[in-house]
């Protein structure tokens, strides 16, 4: 999907608001002034706040996409090329955490009618990219050959956002003390245990 400049200044606008004041204490008019627009832009670009949603985790999820091609392309060995692309999936989930959470909040909950056709395809395809670099390993004897390939996203996103969202245990059980302690500790120990665990995974029998 391509954005014209103007739809991605509402989009900038939108995920600040968001973020601070979550998806239902976000109106529209809110995007509308904070943005200094009228709310019939808004309407005529997107057609509703929902489907402002929609557009905002697809644009993530297709920037996502081309850099996990880009990678895939790249002469790394399979194991480099896991590594980075776990990167990527936790970098992008991790510096949009709060849309990803309002997402999942809105497609569990059924509280409005969010369409994730286009979301999902772009899912599919990074998970494509993946297995391919998988399929690349165990076919040089690198990994093991009974890896489940589609629950390996559900590790990355899964342990960041039950770390995220359980914040106040994880501070008093590691003395994170400030903002910066918490995310340093995200982008450090957490991200490593990740890539330990999924590489553990793929490189012995289980």
């Amino acid at each position: 999907m391509e954005f014209n400049d103007k739809q991605i200044e509402i989009l900038k606008v939108a995920e600040t608001l968001f973020a601070e004041e979550g998806f239902d204490g976000t109106s529209v008019r809110d995007i509308a002034k904070a943005a200094n627009i009228n709310i019939a832009m808004i309407s005529y670009y997107f057609g509703s706040k929902e489907k402002l949603l929609e557009a905002l985790i697809l644009k993530r999820a297709a920037a996502l996409k081309l850099k996990m091609e880009n990678l895939f392309q790249t002469e790394l060995s399979p194991i480099e090329k896991v590594e980075q692309m776990i990167d990527l999936y936790f970098d992008t989930i991790n510096c949009n955490r709060s849309m990803y959470q309002i997402l999942h909040f809105e497609i569990m909950t059924k509280k409005r009618d969010i369409d994730t056709q286009h979301f999902t395809e772009v899912k599919i395809n990074n998970l494509k990219m993946l297995e391919n670099v998988i399929h690349e390993g165990q076919q040089k004897g690198l990994f093991s050959p009974t890896v489940n390939i589609g629950l390996i996203p559900t590790l990355v996103i899964g342990t960041l956002m039950n770390f995220s969202m359980n914040r106040h245990f994880y501070e008093k059980l590691y003395g994170l003390t400030s903002d910066e302690a918490f995310e340093n500790y995200i982008n450090g120990p957490l991200k490593q245990h990740i890539k330990l665990t999924i590489k553990a995974l793929l490189t012995y029998e289980v």
